[in-house]
């Protein structure tokens, strides 16, 4: 549940603040969201499993973000940085599908 109220916190501000975003930082914010909605599911799929643990979901959270922010950065340097993003989305896009699926499974039991 905290996952999912942190969530709604944090959408809240948004909207409520319309926070600005530099400029050198606008290229990692979408991967970043990704990453940290791929941590909440995966935490949401983790409660309703019995196993949470939220050390395991602030680390899991923080590296998601920093690995995948490391990544394209990366592709950046190298000139590749559209393709590496895409790969990056993709991986968390079928690890977000994948915890969605568990959710709905413990939900509706189908």
């Amino acid at each position: 549940m905290i996952p999912a109220l942190g969530l709604l916190a944090g959408i809240l501000a948004g909207l409520l603040l319309h926070p600005t975003v530099p400029l050198w930082l606008q290229p990692y914010l979408p991967i970043a969201v990704i990453a940290a909605l791929d941590a909440v599911f995966g935490a949401v799929r983790a409660v309703m499993d019995g196993i949470f643990n939220d050390k395991v979901f602030v680390v899991s959270f923080l590296s998601n973000v920093v690995v995948a922010a490391l990544i394209v950065f990366l592709g950046d340097q190298l000139g590749v940085g559209a393709q590496l993003s895409t790969g990056v989305v993709v991986v968390l896009g079928l690890r977000i599908f994948s915890n969605v699926a568990s959710i709905r499974r413990h939900l509706f039991r189908a």
